[in-house]
């Protein structure tokens, strides 16, 4: 024991126990625990590497949204407990805060909400140059839950036209005598077609890289639509879940949103 005090073995790192052996700093007796010693070093090293690969988060390919060029002036609006105590909850259309394009005639329109409600809760689409709603109704309170939930609009026959942009808008409330009190969220939403390469590229993909070529190109609603269809699908898988919460982050919603 004489021979190894004051021997750091905090410092002990692979061959070090061996350098010293060899230039006599470690006594004789020990010779034969030199290799084994040694061994062992790595063996712990090799552990720490491992233990420090698995805190690190592991990286995951998120799609990346690329708004079209032809722009327009911000679009969304957000809903929130304005005034009320947070008794009601926090609404968010998953829109982004332009016009959001779509390539679907009947396509899904979502929404998040942070908490259930039994308050009365309404549903509008109408065009830019309409000035009745094309489709306005009333979902059930039991339908109300937290989360994400969407509309489809095919369940109620309706179709966009193309080139026409159309405001949506969801809607808490609590008071019908006091509209002001209401909690609103709304976005825009366009039909466009996509060219032939894009077709192409669609038409070879499954559906998971078609989540990437709507983005990419500028696709929101379809990109958020599919990737939640996928989690429909998959409701444990946690790579789409951070993948829908991180793109919807690029749209300026609120981190998390998603998942």
């Amino acid at each position: 024991d004489s021979d190894l005090e004051g021997f750091d073995s905090d410092k002990f790192f692979f061959g070090e126990f061996v350098w010293c052996f060899k230039r006599g700093l470690v006594g004789a007796p020990y010779a034969e625990y030199a290799d084994s010693i040694y061994l062992s070093a790595c063996t712990m090293q090799i552990n720490a590497n491992v233990v420090q690969v698995g805190v690190v988060t592991a990286k995951i390919k998120v799609p990346v949204y690329k708004p079209p060029k032809r722009g327009a002036p911000a679009a969304r609006v957000g809903g929130g407990t304005r005034g009320v105590d947070g008794v009601l909850p926090d609404v968010y259309v998953l829109a982004p805060d332009h016009v959001g394009l779509t390539t679907h005639e009947q396509p899904t329109l979502s929404w998040y909400m942070s908490k259930p409600t039994a308050i009365h809760f309404e549903f509008s689409l109408i065009d830019e140059n309409g000035i009745e709603p094309l489709l306005e109704l009333t979902l059930e309170a039991g339908n109300l839950k937290a989360g994400i939930q969407g509309l489809d609009l095919a369940k109620y026959g309706i179709k966009l036209k193309p080139e026409v942009q159309y405001q949506w808008s969801v809607a808490l409330v609590p008071d019908s005598k006091k509209r002001s009190s209401d909690v609103i969220a709304s976005g825009m939403i366009e039909r466009r077609g996509v060219d032939n390469s894009i077709a192409e590229r669609l038409s070879k993909a499954d559906a998971q890289e078609d989540v990437f070529i709507y983005a990419e190109k500028g696709y929101w609603y379809d990109a958020v639509s599919e990737l939640s269809v996928l989690i429909d699908k998959n409701p444990g898988n946690k790579v789409l879940r951070q993948q829908r919460a991180e793109l919807l982050k690029q749209a300026g919603l609120p981190d998390g949103l998603g998942k």
